[in-house]
Order: structure tokens, then C-alpha cells, then sequence
């Protein structure tokens, strides 16, 4: 059986007209820097990197090693390749410019560096998730508005998970693709074609220490699903929560369910508790580009305009019956 690497996949796209050579660039130098992540990752305490790093981000939560050092690992390897005009990171605030002695490019990077990194010193999956924008042409100095692109707007976007085995996901609009670190080869290797998430669903991922903060809709839907087939679904639901989006969006995006971070009295003020640019777009991306559905409970999300940088909502998506359900609760309150 002959193998695809990740390279070969992105020459065939790039050959159908779907990405530009300098996307495709991007995107093999973003895979190489997952790689070097991966390696950090899976070295833990053989190399001191578990804890905290002393620092805090920009959200105002403490840094782990791990988060200072993908950051910087992502940073540096996107500097020099001619494909970006900037890039912006969650742990940073400010928009991160690149280097004057080096050639700049046509597109916009955002990315989580480390998701879910309270969950690395307990050795539970982590992972890294990636947008990529068109800098707006006529403007020569790349500034925060230069990101403020609703996310319908994205050219691509992908997130790899550190777990068991290193996976690379990716859409450039033509669907979700899979692909799997040979680790012996060096390579990701195309393993998950076109993935697709099923319409309907019995599970669902949501942080239930939450409850009594949630808002009446998203208690109603999630009261519906504790009663399983005695309620009025009829059926028996099973609750997921790993505390990484990546690692619970995967498991929608594989077999099948719905993953909310809703609107509550705890994040209220903040807008909600995922970010948009960095978590909710690039998800919501490729959960549409998998047939399923991704709404803030109000509006689909790759519709929200951004305001700021570092803006913050609420987050449901996944299997599109389920969603289109919670969707039509917040609606009808």
C-alpha cells in the first residue's frame, strides 16, 4: 500500500488549485514545528519540563514549561520562511512581527501553542491548534486589525494531538484530513481521509462542575440527556471530559458527538471562556468542513466579527442534530 506523506498530500492540493505554494509551505513548516513540540512533550520529567514555567500569559493564567517553550518553538519557526506577514499567539498580547532581515509574506498566523496544558503533568493528552488568515491587501505594516477577520475567512486551519501516537489534522477547504507521525520516518503520514462527523450522536463533552452556573438552555439540553431513554430523548447519553479541546473535539470529530463551552455566570463577563481567533474559528472550521455544525448557542460562529485580539465566546459544536438542538433552546429563551 503505498504511503502519502503529508508533503505528497500538499503538492496534490496545491497541483488542483485548493492552496498556493507559499500555503503549502506554511503549512509543512507549522507540521515541522508540531514535530518539535511532540518531542518536548513526550521527554516530560526526563527533561524538567513538567510545572510551571513562573510566569503568566496574557489571560492572566499561569504558564506551564511546555506552554513557554511550543510558544517559542512555533515563533521561531515561522519567522523565516517569506510565507507570513505576522503572527499572533494566545499566550502573547501583543501582535508578533517578523524580524526586519527577514521577507515577508501573504498570510496571517494565529495559534494556542498548548492546549490544555493543565492537564501535562497528569500525562493526559495535549495538543496545538493553528489558524491561517489572508493579510488584507494595500496595507504594508501588518497590525492587530489586519486579524480581525471572521473566521469564514480562514484559508486553513488544523490542530495536532499529542497522545498515544501524534496526529496532525488539517483543512484547507476541501474537507478534514488525518495524518499520523511515523516516528521512525520522521514524516506524518496520511492515515484519516476525508473525516466526517456523524449526524447524530450519544455522547457529549462539557465541564459539569459548571451546572449551576449554566444558563436555562444549555441545563434544559443537558437535563434532557441525564434522563437518556426514560426522558424525552429516548435514549442513553454518555458524558466525555478531558479538560483539553483538542483532545475532546477529536473524539467528537471521530466518532461522533458534541463539545460545549457555553455561555455562564462564572465567564459571563468575559464573554465566555474559549478563545475566538485562536480555539473557537480554527474548530469550527474543520468541524464544518466535517459536516458538522459549530454555534455560540446564538450565532454560527465563523460569523462572529472580531473585536479584539484575544476576544472570548461561547462554544458548541459537533453533531449537527445535536447542535441545531441546543442552538434552537438558547434561541427560543
Amino acid at each position: 500500500m503505498r504511503r502519502v506523506t503529508l508533503t505528497q498530500f500538499l503538492i496534490e492540493q496545491q497541483r488542483a488549485g485548493r492552496t498556493s505554494p507559499d500555503l503549502r509551505l506554511l503549512i509543512e513548516v507549522v507540521a515541522r514545528a508540531v514535530k518539535a513540540i511532540a518531542v518536548n512533550v513526550s521527554k516530560g520529567a526526563l527533561a524538567d519540563l513538567l510545572g510551571e514555567a513562573g510566569t503568566d500569559n496574557i489571560q492572566g493564567e499561569a504558564q506551564k514549561k511546555l506552554d513557554v517553550i511550543a510558544n517559542e518553538i512555533l515563533l521561531q519557526a515561522n519567522e523565516w520562511g517569506g510565507h507570513l506577514a505576522a503572527m499572533a499567539s494566545e499566550e502573547v498580547e501583543e501582535v508578533h512581527q517578523i524580524p526586519f532581515d527577514y521577507p515577508k509574506g501573504g498570510y496571517l498566523l494565529l495559534f494556542d501553542p498548548l492546549d490544555g496544558s493543565s492537564n501535562i503533568d497528569v500525562n493526559i493528552s495535549v495538543g496545538t491548534i493553528f489558524s491561517v488568515l489572508r493579510f488584507p491587501e494595500g496595507i504594508k505594516e501588518p497590525t492587530e486589525e489586519c486579524f480581525l477577520q471572521p473566521g469564514r475567512e480562514q484559508v486553513a486551519a488544523g490542530y495536532a494531538l499529542y497522545g498515544p501516537s501524534t496526529l496532525l489534522i488539517l483543512t484547507v477547504g476541501n474537507g478534514v484530513h488525518g495524518f499520523t507521525l511515523d516516528r521512525e520516518m520522521g514524516s506524518f503520514v496520511y492515515t484519516h481521509p476525508f473525516m466526517t462527523v456523524p449526524v447524530d450522536t450519544q455522547e457529549y463533552a462539557i465541564n459539569a462542575s459548571n451546572a449551576r452556573h449554566w444558563e436555562s438552555p444549555v441545563q434544559r439540553y443537558v437535563g434532557e440527556l441525564q434522563q437518556g431513554r426514560t426522558g424525552p430523548r429516548g435514549k442513553d447519553f454518555n458524558m466525555r471530559w478531558v479538560a483539553s479541546m483538542v483532545a475532546d473535539v477529536h473524539r467528537v470529530l471521530t466518532r461522533g458527538g458534541i463539545f460545549m463551552y457555553p455561555l455562564d455566570e462564572k465567564c459571563r463577563d468575559q464573554g465566555g471562556k474559549l478563545r475566538l481567533m485562536y480555539e473557537a474559528n480554527p474548530m469550527a472550521m474543520i468541524v464544518e468542513q466535517a459536516g458538522g455544525s459549530a454555534t455560540t448557542g446564538r450565532q454560527r460562529i465563523l460569523d462572529v466579527q472580531p473585536e479584539k485580539l484575544h476576544q472570548r465566546v461561547p462554544v458548541i459544536l459537533g453533531s449537527t442534530h445535536e447542535v441545531e438542538r441546543v442552538t434552537a433552546y438558547h434561541l427560543e429563551s
